[in-house]
């Protein structure tokens, strides 16, 4: 029992770190583009005033300097989340502008900073702060943020809570690439909480619905450790 524990956990570990590449590749595809979404979407509705305006469009610069330090080619977390003289962090655009859509764009990013940096209760704390947006492409980051807080819950064994992100995150974003990645985190979770009925359930969602996804082969694989 122990050995396929640690079996499960090992494969839990091989999911998060796959998903974190994929984003890592698309990141500044996503938030650059979130970022002119949402200040477009500002201006157009209710962000015209005088304060409100130059607030959003400041917190839209500020998440650009944290940004590049997030992006660059050695990426510095530490500095990326905190800032210095020469440029401002994510937990500088959440403190100064956290009401704004950058500022709650810049509070799902210091999650990804802390939870990198390895402490996980602040990653955690932070994930939970960022709100979740409507439309393209906000909805791929309120599915990354659902599947990074299940991350954290399998860091801290939380199975059950794990279970719960990842199907949120299935959900979030309902597409034949994130979506069957994370039903099959959701099923791995759920075997490793012990639940095989629930775990079969996810994997054969994934072949059901996403076929041609690379991640309906994996189910195929992981439904013969369920039945095992």
């Amino acid at each position: 029992m122990a050995n396929q524990r640690a079996a499960e956990q090992e494969s839990l570990g091989a999911a998060m770190n796959r998903t974190e590449l994929f984003f890592e590749r698309n990141s500044r595809m996503i938030t650059y583009v979130v970022a002119a979404l949402i200040v477009v979407a500002a201006l157009a509705f209710g962000y015209r005033s005088l304060v409100r305006a130059p607030r959003a469009e400041k917190a839209v610069e500020m998440m650009a300097q944290a940004q590049q330090r997030f992006e660059a080619q050695t990426p510095d977390f530490e500095l990326a989340l905190r800032g210095d003289a020469n440029g401002a962090g994510f937990l500088d655009v959440v403190e100064q502008y956290g009401s704004t859509p950058a500022g709650n764009l810049a509070k799902h990013y210091a999650g990804i900073c802390c939870l990198r940096l390895g402490d996980l209760e602040e990653a955690a704390r932070y994930l939970a702060m960022y709100s979740p947006v409507k439309g393209l492409p906000g909805e791929i980051v309120n599915a990354q943020n659902y599947g990074l807080r299940g991350d954290v819950a399998v860091e801290q064994g939380d199975y059950a809570a794990a279970v719960k992100f990842y199907t949120r995150a299935a959900d979030a974003s309902d597409n034949s690439l994130t979506a069957p990645m994370y039903l099959r985190k959701a099923g791995m979770a759920a075997q490793a909480q012990g639940d095989g009925a629930a775990a079969a359930a996810f994997y054969q969602r994934i072949i059901d619905d996403y076929p041609a996804a690379f991640d309906a082969r994996e189910a195929e694989k992981l439904m013969g450790t369920v039945r095992n």
